[in-house]
C-alpha cells in the first residue's frame, strides 16, 4: 500500500485548475517526502521531453515510486481523444498514448484513461462512439501488454463526460475489451457522485480495481469536507486492496497546504485499516 500524491511533469501547462503538485520535479518529490509520502502519480503530456534517469534518481533520493502516469491532459490540452469523428486526430491521440505506455514501462508504472477515451457525440451513433473505443483500447492494452504496463479505465461523472460514468460501465467495457492489463481505477470523488451506494460499488467491482484516486467531495484534500474515508479505505481493504491510494485534488490553499492536508488525514487512517507506519 502506497499513499501518493499527484505531480504535473514540467511540460503540463500551469493553471490554477491542475489538481496536482506543479513546479520542478526535484521540488515537487523533496516537499513530498518531507510530507511522508510514499509515490507519485504523474500528470504528463510529452514525456519524450523527460528524462527517465533523472526521475528514476529523484526516485531513489526521496524514496518516492512513481506508480501511475495519467494520460487526460492530451484531451485537456489538446482535445484529443479515441472517439473523436476524425480519423487523424483519433491516431495521434493514440500515438501520445502509446508514448506515454513507453515512459510509464521505463518506470514501471500503470496509466489510466480518463477523459481520452472521449464521449458521445451527434456526429456519430452510440455504436460507432463504442466501437472506436474498444479499438482504441485494445490497441493500446496490446501494444502495452509486452512492456508490462496495465492500464486503468477510470469511470468518470456525467459533469465531465457522458461516456463510461459508472462502475457498471466501466466494468462492462473491461469485459468487452478483453484483456488482461485492461482494468479499471476507482476515484472516490467521481464515485460518490455517480454510485448509489459507494461502499457496495467498491466491494461489487473490486476484483477489476487496480488503483484509486482520492478527493472529498469538494474535490479539495480528503477531510476538509464530507466523506467518511476511515469507511472508504476499510471497504477497499476489505475487498483485499493493497495497491496505490492518489490524492487527485485542487491545490487549495496552495499545494503544499493541500498536500499537508490530505497527508495529516488520511496517514492516521491508513495506520489503523491498514497497519502501515
Amino acid at each position: 500500500m502506497r499513499l501518493c500524491y499527484q505531480v504535473a511533469t514540467p511540460d503540463v501547462a500551469v493553471s490554477d485548475d491542475v489538481t496536482a503538485y506543479q513546479g520542478p520535479l526535484a521540488e515537487s518529490f523533496r516537499a513530498l517526502a518531507e510530507l511522508g509520502y510514499d509515490g507519485v502519480e504523474f500528470m504528463t503530456l510529452n514525456p519524450s521531453v523527460l528524462s527517465v534517469e533523472e526521475i528514476k534518481r529523484l526516485e531513489e533520493a526521496y524514496g518516492l515510486k512513481v506508480v501511475l502516469v495519467c494520460t487526460g491532459e492530451i484531451f485537456g490540452q489538446l482535445g484529443l481523444s479515441y472517439t473523436d469523428p476524425d480519423t487523424e486526430r483519433r491516431a495521434e491521440a493514440l500515438r501520445r498514448t502509446k508514448e506515454i505506455i513507453d515512459f510509464a514501462a521505463a518506470l514501471n508504472a500503470k496509466i489510466n484513461i480518463g477523459r481520452i477515451r472521449g464521449q458521445y457525440r451527434r456526429e456519430l451513433t452510440k455504436e460507432e462512439t463504442e466501437a472506436y473505443a474498444v479499438e482504441a483500447f485494445r490497441t493500446i492494452a496490446d501494444y502495452a501488454a509486452p512492456k508490462g504496463v496495465d492500464i486503468a479505465l477510470e469511470s468518470v461523472t456525467i459533469m465531465q463526460t457522458n461516456f463510461i460514468n459508472t462502475l457498471a460501465e466501466a466494468a462492462a467495457m473491461v469485459d468487452r475489451v478483453d484483456r488482461s492489463n485492461f482494468r479499471l481505477m476507482m476515484d472516490v470523488f467521481h464515485l460518490n457522485l455517480e454510485e448509489k451506494d459507494i461502499f457496495a460499488a467498491i466491494r461489487r467491482y473490486s476484483d477489476y480495481n487496480i488503483h484509486v484516486h482520492l478527493a472529498d467531495n469538494n474535490r479539495r484534500y480528503p477531510g476538509h469536507c464530507g466523506l467518511d474515508f476511515e469507511k472508504i479505505l476499510r471497504t477497499f481493504h476489505e475487498t483485499g486492496y493493497d495497491g496505490a491510494f492518489t490524492t487527485e485534488i485542487y491545490q487549495i490553499p496552495d499545494m503544499k497546504g493541500a498536500a499537508r492536508g490530505a497527508a495529516e488525514h488520511l496517514r492516521p487512517i491508513l495506520r489503523r485499516v491498514y497497519g502501515e507506519t
